[in-house]
């Protein structure tokens, strides 16, 4: 995955969280309106969400985006 502006990449928790509360893939994605390949994509960092799908996630998970994903150098 590339770096953002700063040097950091975006890491995730979005497995582990999707998995905790006993989600498939396909269930999540149907949740917030994505694809299943889309939230493969985010979970193994190919993809970065938006903004919007990042706050729909944390929502679907019931955690915060700080929760789901954090910055690293």
């Amino acid at each position: 995955m590339k770096p953002t502006a700063g040097g950091s990449q975006l890491a995730n928790s979005l497995r582990e969280l999707r998995a905790r509360s006993g989600l498939t893939q396909a269930q999540l994605a149907e949740r917030v309106g994505v694809t299943r390949k889309t939230i493969n994509t985010v979970e193994n960092r190919v993809f970065v969400p938006s903004t919007i799908l990042a706050l729909k996630l944390a929502e679907a998970l019931g955690v915060t985006v700080e929760e789901v994903f954090r910055l690293e150098d």
